[in-house]
């Protein structure tokens, strides 16, 4: 439990620093090259992992059931939802978009409770809440519009929900190193088919020095992302997994505050820290709690 915690804790922070140096990215680059070519790459390296670290024989091992399975993922992960975002982007606004990309938690905790017999407590409704409202008050969300570029960006987050739902049952029997090669694998080739279904594919030849490095980059902190989140969701409950990704959005707004200069306002501060509280409450155990408050009570004065 805690080797998962903290192994999806520190894709939090790969998160929330690559979200930052994405800011530098160079611009122009066509999303779905962009997206493709990372997960190919990923995926690449990720088949290398598995040989380096002797999971061939795992590969190998893999039944037709379970290449379905890694399909799926890849469907459901790797390629549809990167394709519906992409474009709700273009037609609505950052902040927003990334509010109800935030609202994985929700959807991520009531499939796990239908799917994977997860238990919603008291702790989890008010844990969800408080990550829910920081996010709000972090993205300074003033009104909330409903647009055909918002549907789209909820339609891709549940498709995320569902594959990090699928994910974590097919973690049951699978490493999270092949787990993520499959979403990563096959995601990149579902990408392919689409990028040359609507003739995109061409533009892949015309990138420069500089995109192709900024590629190679991202893809670094992409590999990063997945080989710790897979292997974290392994060991954790889905929407405790997905709860902790929450720290991004705070690690990105710490480091646009040292580096950049950017001010951060009193409704963002609270937002954070109810970002944080609301990490806290998923994953400190109601025992936990009950023990740390017995303990005042119990106390001589």
């Amino acid at each position: 439990m805690k080797k998962g915690l903290w192994l999806v804790f520190l894709t939090a922070v790969i998160s929330g620093v690559s979200i930052f140096v994405n800011a530098f990215s160079v611009k122009g680059i066509n999303p779905y090259i962009f997206t493709g070519a990372k997960n190919f790459i990923v995926g690449i390296l990720l088949f290398s992992i598995i040989l380096l670290f002797r999971n061939f024989k795992e590969l190998k091992k893999l039944k037709s059931k379970d290449w379905r399975n890694l399909v799926t993922i890849g469907l459901i992960g790797g390629s549809i939802p990167f394709l519906l975002f992409f474009k709700g982007l273009k037609m609505a606004t950052s902040a927003q978009s990334s509010f109800v990309h935030k609202t994985m938690i929700v959807w991520v905790a009531i499939l796990a409770t239908l799917f994977l017999k997860e238990k919603i407590n008291t702790r989890i409704v008010f844990g969800a809440i408080s990550l829910l409202l920081g996010n709000f008050l972090l993205l300074k969300l003033v009104s909330f519009n409903f647009t055909p570029g918002i549907l789209l960006i909820f339609t891709a987050t549940l498709f995320w929900a569902s594959e990090i739902t699928f994910s974590k049952h097919v973690l049951k029997k699978l490493s999270g190193n092949i787990v993520a090669f499959g979403r990563m694998f096959f995601g990149s080739l579902f990408i392919l088919l689409f990028l040359l279904f609507t003739k995109q594919f061409s533009i892949a030849f015309t990138l420069t020095s500089a995109k192709l490095i900024w590629i190679l980059v991202t893809s670094a902190f992409l590999l990063g992302y997945v080989t710790t989140f897979y292997n974290g969701l392994k060991l954790v409950n889905a929407s405790t997994a997905v709860a902790v990704l929450a720290l991004g959005s705070v690690i990105t707004t710490i480091l646009n505050l040292v580096f950049l200069d950017k001010l951060v306002t009193i409704t963002q501060m609270v937002g954070m820290v109810l970002l944080v509280s609301g990490v806290i409450i998923f994953t400190v155990s109601t025992q936990t709690i009950k023990k740390f408050y017995s303990s005042f009570s119990t106390a001589k004065p």
